[in-house]
């Protein structure tokens, strides 16, 4: 594609009125993005077969919106990818409806690295907070990227979870990737891209996160993985729609024994009767996708010395980056 059609594919994604499955086959039946946006409204409801009644379709102004997106993502450090360059994760361009343009900050894993999504509740039990932490640690000890949606809870544990094991995660937004949100992720998001990771979006920088983006953001998160963990999460919650799309997009789906419990985790239960595999730690999805895990913790090397001679030399490997202290717990990375 030349730099108009790369152009006018910017500009498809400032345009919500029509899905992304009717944005691919309307370019691939039209030969390319730039006679999209030649035609009128009405030409373009025909060819999309269905009734499309909007104020939005102004070609001219919103190629211009796409000018001043191109230039931010120049100005600001971030860029776009688009489904038929060869970046694209090829996972995610096997699913029924995958994003045109994904905008990103920081690096997507290579093709041969595997991803793990781990989602759950934003008001998780302290278990399962440690659950998420553990898995997120685990996962990115072994080599295997995790995905999550960086909201507070279940998806910040997991992040942090990885990045303490100086694993790479990737943050998937239902908003510009300008914006961190919530706001109180801005540290999270900050050291997953210092550690390697990125931050990406179906949506354009400025765009906010607007309640129906969540749903939609969600099957990226299964669509870029293997297999997703539902950690914790109660009825209703979005994590289940996640779950959803893991099925229908043939993805793996576990949930978490320690997010099982109270009406927190509700959703989580239903999923369990359903058949979803219950695990407690990282072991089985390890054992099922043939990945040898690394030697195992070294536990408690010093339990044995008095108390002050045991937290001076736990600082000491803490220091060294020989290991991680979170929640009274010591997590060790070699």
């Amino acid at each position: 594609m030349d730099v108009h059609d790369r152009l006018c594919l910017l500009g498809l994604s400032h345009v919500e009125f029509l899905r992304p499955k009717e944005k691919l086959l309307l370019v691939e039946m039209l030969g390319g993005p730039a006679r999209l946006f030649e035609l009128p409204l009405a030409e373009i409801a025909r060819l999309a077969g269905r009734s499309l009644i909007t104020r939005l379709w102004r070609p001219d102004e919103i190629l211009r919106s796409a000018e001043a997106t191109r230039a931010r993502l120049t100005r600001e450090g971030m860029r776009s990818i688009f489904y038929w360059d060869s970046e694209y994760p090829p996972k995610l361009r096997e699913i029924y409806d995958p994003p045109v343009t994904l905008f990103i900050r920081g690096s997507l894993p290579d093709r041969d690295v595997t991803l793990a999504g781990i989602v759950g509740t934003r008001f998780p039990t302290g278990a399962a907070r440690a659950a998420a932490f553990r898995l997120g640690f685990d996962l990115g000890r072994n080599g295997i990227c995790v995905v999550s949606g960086l909201a507070r809870g279940i998806d910040r544990e997991a992040h942090e979870g990885c990045e303490q094991a100086e694993g790479r995660s990737v943050a998937v937004l239902g908003n510009g990737i300008d914006l961190i949100y919530p706001s109180s992720s801005r540290a999270a998001a900050m050291a997953l891209l210092l550690r390697g990771g990125a931050i990406v979006s179906e949506y354009p920088p400025g765009i906010p996160a607007l309640r129906y983006h969540f749903p939609a953001r969600n099957r990226i998160i299964s669509g870029l993985c293997r297999g997703v963990v539902v950690v914790q999460a109660p009825e209703r919650s979005g994590a289940l729609i996640t779950a959803e799309h893991a099925l229908q997009e043939g993805r793996d789906l576990w949930v978490h024994a320690d997010g099982m419990t109270g009406t927190a985790g509700a959703g989580t239960r239903q999923l369990a009767e359903s058949g979803a595999p219950v695990i407690r730690d990282s072991a089985k999805i390890l054992s099922e996708w043939g990945v040898a895990p690394r030697a195992p913790e070294h536990g408690s090397p010093y339990a044995q010395l008095p108390e002050g001679e045991r937290l001076a030399m736990m600082m000491k490997e803490e220091i060294s980056g020989a290991c991680a202290q979170r929640g009274g717990e010591t997590y060790w990375r070699t």
